[in-house]
């Protein structure tokens, strides 16, 4: 099974999720993201960073992030923790320019 690593912007946050698959959406310029990966806790020790994401996309199929909010996209060899960043006034992440040049018609 593959598995992709994939971190984006959200509301001045900064998501790292995992995924079976990342693709192209069917929407012009979204990456389509399906089959999330939480861990399933079998220790009592339970993570609330993986919890409040687990809350957020419950019931949720696949997810479109716009593509100018995507900062990275990795393949991995096994999932790691899923986890949210506060960004802040602090960050050294710059988000892409908004603009998409549309076709001309």
């Amino acid at each position: 099974m593959r598995i992709f690593r994939i971190t984006f912007h959200n509301q001045g946050q900064v998501y790292q999720m995992h995924a079976e698959q990342v693709s192209q959406g069917d929407l012009y310029g979204f990456v389509e993201i399906s089959g999330l990966l939480f861990n399933e806790h079998t220790t009592v020790v339970i993570d609330p960073a993986e919890e409040r994401l687990k809350d957020e996309f419950s019931g949720t199929s696949r997810i479109l992030v716009p593509m100018h909010a995507v900062v990275r996209i990795d393949e991995v060899e096994k999932r790691g923790q899923n986890m949210i960043f506060d960004v802040g006034d602090r960050s050294n992440i710059t988000p892409f320019p908004g603009f998409v040049p549309t076709p001309e018609k």
